[in-house]
């Protein structure tokens, strides 16, 4: 969405905004009016590390120990700590990002081990449904993971990010402390 929508949403009250893209998201970081927090919810590719560490304030999509370590690497050079969430591949889907379940005990413990990375929690996204009730399994496994994860680590993970505009509800219910709900405020994004 443009930064033009997003400054009407500051206006609005709404301080808090994901953008898929760095590139996008440092152009309309520039153009959007002070009070708007950024989170980067879509995947991070290594070599936009450097631009993304320390603008977002927290990165949604760490899913391999390669990229936990480039993005400690980066935060260290900065002098700051940068949050993280693992983004979980639940239903092993080919075209979405994201850690295999039998891969996130490996991604945690090596993000968790690197002291310029801060893991906050997980985040998934599920195949698409017509019904929203059908994610609800999707989440139930994320919100269990994020308590073994907890349980593991020592300590608790607040954030569990899941849920878009066409099942947030459920998500809600199933524990997410963060959804992505562009769609519903924004509208559809605009191609080209």
């Amino acid at each position: 969405m443009p930064a033009e929508s997003v400054a009407e949403a500051v206006a609005a009250g709404q301080t808090l905004f994901g953008e898929n893209r760095v590139q996008e998201a440092l152009d309309k970081m520039g153009r959007s009016p002070t009070g708007a927090r950024w989170h980067l919810v879509g995947h991070l590719q290594k070599n936009k590390v450097k631009q993304a560490v320390g603008t977002f304030e927290l990165i949604h999509g760490l899913d391999d120990a390669a990229l936990a370590a480039e993005i400690d690497r980066r935060a260290a050079a900065r002098g700051i700590v940068q949050p993280v969430l693992v983004q979980v591949n639940l239903a092993g889907e080919a075209t979405k990002h994201g850690a295999g379940e039998d891969e996130l005990w490996p991604v945690l413990d090596a993000a968790a081990a690197l002291p310029h990375l801060d893991v906050r929690g997980l985040m998934t996204i599920p195949p698409p449904v017509d019904d929203p009730e059908a994610s609800r399994p999707w989440f139930k496994r994320l919100a269990a993971l994020r308590t073994l994860a907890g349980e593991r680590l020592g300590r608790p993970l607040p954030e569990l990010s899941m849920g878009m505009t066409d099942d947030f509800e459920v998500a809600v219910e199933e524990g997410a402390t963060l959804v992505r709900v562009g769609r519903a405020i924004f509208g559809e994004r605009v191609q080209g």
